[in-house]
């Protein structure tokens, strides 16, 4: 996991992320998502165009919640500028079920 919180969050044009203490406020074109951050051993500092997160020790637990809360905020940052989507593909139905135009 800490592999992931080093590296730094690219921030797109047309999202604007804004710090309130410990809280992480990020606003884009789909609405807004605020992360709080809940321990102060993880530490984040907003850039130009980027956003960066550290720890304070090399314990296990907070090598964890360094990636976690990397993690929570990219995906915030993709939730308010791109929206999520979900994919479904249904292979090897066969030839016994019936088709109707475009429904199962």
């Amino acid at each position: 996991m800490s592999r992931i919180g080093n590296k730094p969050i690219v921030i797109p044009e047309g999202v604007e992320v804004k710090a309130n203490g410990m809280e992480i406020l990020v606003k884009g074109s789909k609405g807004e998502l605020t992360t709080k951050v809940a321990d102060e051993r993880i530490k984040f500092e907003i850039k130009s165009e980027s956003l960066v997160f550290s720890r304070s020790s090399e314990d296990k637990e907070v090598k964890s919640l360094h990636g976690l809360y990397r993690s929570l905020v990219s995906n915030n940052i993709v939730g308010v500028s791109e929206g999520y989507k979900k994919t479904l593909s249904l292979v090897g139905v066969g030839h016994r079920v019936a088709l109707k135009g475009n429904d199962l």
